[in-house]
Formats: structure tokens, sequence, C-alpha cells
């Protein structure tokens, strides 16, 4: 069964600084191709979201998944809809974000 993606409206702004980041730092089309790569990542969770590594101590039903030694995608999954919580780069304290947290971001 394929399931529905969605992403948080934090994860879509942690994408796109992101992407500024990177832009900057290295160019833009570089920016926009790693941002494309996660996306596409992110959009085979549709077929196999049971990755990752299961959080259910910071959250329940939070998963982390890894991309590229650098990202660390939140996740939730429920029986139709997989929904990217976060996209964390380069080390940044996603638990400090989630520890404690019952509830879905808004």
């Amino acid at each position: 069964m394929t399931q529905t993606l969605r992403f948080a409206p934090e994860a879509l702004q942690q994408l796109e600084a992101l992407e500024i980041y990177i832009a900057q730092a290295s160019s833009p089309r570089r920016a926009a191709d790693f941002v494309d790569a996660i996306l596409d990542y992110c959009e085979k969770l549709r077929t196999f979201p049971q990755r990752g590594a299961n959080r259910d101590d910071l959250r329940a039903g939070l998963r982390t998944l890894g991309f590229r030694r650098r990202v660390t995608i939140l996740f939730d999954v429920t029986q139709e809809t997989v929904t990217i919580l976060g996209i964390y780069y380069g080390g940044q304290d996603y638990e400090a974000d989630y520890a404690g947290d019952d509830i879905l971001p808004e």
C-alpha cells in the first residue's frame, strides 16, 4: 500500500533554511540539488515507511532516518500517511525539540 506523504510546516521551513545556508556557503545549484535529493529520499517513505529508528523515547510514533550522514529526517507514520516532521542538518539537536513532546507539531 502506498501512503500519502505530508510535510509539516516546520519541516518545510527547515528545508528552506538549509537551501539558503548551502547556497550561501557553496552555490544555489548545489543547494537546490541537495534539497531535491532529500525530497526524493522522503518520497520513498511512501512505499516503505517503517524504515529508520523508532524513537518512542522522544515522542510516541516518532521515527528518524539518516540521509548522507549529514541530515536526520524525523517522521511519523499512520496507516495512511507519512508526515515529515523535521529535517535536521549537521548535528542539530532534534532530541531537545522533541523530548517530552506527545503531540504532532502544527
